[in-house]
């Protein structure tokens, strides 16, 4: 029975088309493997080749209209500070004035007690008086020896000796005169008065404090009184010696200061020290900005940034994109096939977060913000959208 199943030509027919389509789909499933495995291969590269490629931020370069602000740190003091001490020792008997004070020139701070002067005082009104005293007898006795010389009662040498004696006795007088008056002149010291209009910035001694003369006027050797005026405000800065030749008498600047956010005071700059500081080889410059509502305070720190005349269309990048490197100072910049280009440039001048460019750029080169160290021409990259050029 089987071997007439093998025998008969339609089963064998049936079994041949059976087994040429089960080979046919058996090469499908193994073409349509190796296809599908050539495929993710492929795709594997690509995305391994597009991973290799950096992807950079661009900026494009700034280009300045013909200004600039260098931006530095400044100390504000007051338009004219008096720290005030005594010129006579004593007690403070009385002040007038704290803190804060509205103060005229000539208005009066303190009274101090001078015993001591007083009785200084006292003493030379008597040296006087004793001095004037012995004058009166010296005139009177050169009057008579000189009236007795003219009838030749006296010889000439002893009526000299009484001139001269009247000569000494008048110094005496002018000399105790001039001590009365220098005593009574330091006298009227122990009145403590402001010297100009302006406020009382500090006080430092209070009703019976023991006061020395001179600087060591107080028990703490502070002034007795501090006497500010803040109707103008000095504003010092210390500019860097790249830029002192830029600095002239008339010049702008802002300040910006912490307490007062969103809000910015104008001053003019008024003088230079002419000479570099020779600690910090910068030159300081003195501001003036008006202070009508006494807002800027002798002490502040502010931002002052100081407007500098520069030449126009000057180019300007952030400080970040530069690279120093065997071949000097250089830029990366993106061609159109987004293949990088290095360029060498120079430097202008330095404003700390930008640097103006004084050759080797030009206003539409695509530039690569913070640059990858290893970056070199030629190198392929996917570059994000630039930010757009700006003019200062």
């Amino acid at each position: 029975m089987p071997t007439e199943q093998f025998s008969n030509p339609q089963l064998l027919r049936h079994l041949r088309l059976a087994g040429i389509i089960a080979g046919g789909i058996g090469l499908v499933i193994i073409v349509s493997g190796l296809a599908t495995r050539l495929y993710a291969d492929k795709s594997v590269e690509h995305w391994t080749k597009d991973q290799a490629v950096p992807t950079v931020s661009l900026t494009a370069p700034s280009v300045s209209a013909g200004s600039s602000k260098l931006v530095l740190p400044g100390k504000l003091a007051a338009f004219y500070n008096a720290q005030i001490y005594s010129r006579v020792p004593g007690y403070l008997q009385f002040w007038y004035k704290d803190i804060g004070a509205q103060v005229h020139k000539g208005d009066v701070l303190a009274i101090i007690d001078t015993p001591e002067l007083d009785q200084q005082i006292e003493q030379a009104k008597a040296d006087l008086a004793n001095a004037v005293a012995a004058q009166r007898t010296s005139q009177s006795t050169a009057q008579r020896w000189s009236g007795l010389l003219k009838l030749d009662a006296v010889s000439k040498q002893e009526t000299e000796e009484k001139t001269g004696d009247l000569a000494a006795k008048n110094a005496l007088v002018d000399a105790a005169q001039a001590n009365l008056h220098r005593l009574s002149d330091l006298k009227g010291f122990a009145r403590i008065t402001a010297p100009f209009d302006g406020t009382v910035t500090s006080r430092s001694v209070d009703i019976g404090a023991l006061i020395n003369a001179g600087a060591e006027s107080s028990s703490s050797g502070s002034p007795l009184f501090t006497v500010s005026d803040i109707h103008r405000i000095r504003v010092y800065v210390s500019v860097p010696q790249n830029y002192s030749a830029e600095i002239r008498s008339g010049m702008t600047a802002t300040l910006k200061l912490p307490q007062y956010a969103g809000r910015t005071f104008t001053a003019t700059l008024d003088s230079t020290a002419n000479a570099m500081n020779d600690q910090s080889d910068a030159l300081l410059v003195e501001l003036l900005a008006d202070n009508p509502d006494g807002a800027l305070k002798p002490g502040d720190y502010a931002q002052v940034a100081i407007n500098l005349s520069a030449p126009k269309n000057v180019v300007s990048v952030p400080a970040s994109a530069l690279i120093f490197d065997r071949h000097g100072l250089q830029v990366a910049t993106v061609m159109p096939n987004n293949r990088v280009a290095m360029k060498s440039i120079v430097i202008a001048r330095d404003m700390g977060t930008t640097v103006e460019i004084g050759s080797g750029l030009g206003p539409h080169d695509r530039i690569i913000d913070n640059p990858p160290d290893s970056i070199v021409s030629g190198d392929l990259v996917h570059p994000e959208a630039p930010a757009p050029a700006t003019d200062k």
